[in-house]
């Protein structure tokens, strides 16, 4: 038995969960999540706890137990508080905007990278070069901010790029410093 798997997820007030045959759907005032349950999975609301049991031992099956319940409980836990994930621009005229559904990264490349926000996650501009995106989706949240990462990852030398707020980069010596030594 999964240790992770066979923990009761409780569920808070406001939140509602409906279990269908292929699917679980977990709602609250302003939004509804869903997830496709395998036909080796079963899971039942009793005393407003979700129980996840898995149907038969095959690996699948258990592969399937734990995680099948954290993704439940990130989606209980979502729509209570909204996950967040907090970006940093790094280098020289770095900056960033949201217009509309739309952000705009000016991030050293000839044009102005623009990506569209998708439905539910929300991301806010604090400083010119500080990102906080949001969402009650933990999955798209952090799909949005490695999106986001890829435009321009953290150089290894000066350390520009697109970061995590409290990323660490280990920053490598130049040719000065090896030449020097």
């Amino acid at each position: 038995m999964s240790k992770i798997g066979k923990l009761p997820i409780t569920i808070p007030q406001g939140i509602s969960v409906t279990v269908g045959k292929t699917s679980v759907d977990v709602s609250s005032v302003k939004e509804t999540l869903s997830l496709n349950i395998p036909s080796h999975i079963e899971i039942k609301v009793i005393d407003n706890q979700i129980i996840i049991n898995r149907l038969s031992e095959i690996i699948q099956a258990k592969s399937n137990h734990g995680t099948i319940r954290s993704i439940l409980q990130n989606m209980v836990t979502g729509l209570v508080t909204p996950w967040q994930k907090q970006m940093e621009l790094i280098g020289t005229g770095y900056k960033a905007s949201v217009t509309g559904n739309k952000l705009n990264l000016i991030v050293g490349f000839i044009k102005p990278i623009i990506i569209g926000i998708p439905q539910n996650i929300t991301v806010t501009v604090d400083s010119d070069t500080k990102l906080t995106i949001s969402g009650s989706d933990k999955i798209k949240v952090g799909q949005m901010a490695s999106l986001i990462r890829k435009i321009r990852p953290p150089e290894p030398y000066k350390g520009k790029g697109i970061r995590y707020k409290d990323e660490f980069i280990k920053l490598k010596p130049g040719k000065a410093a090896k030449t020097a030594a």
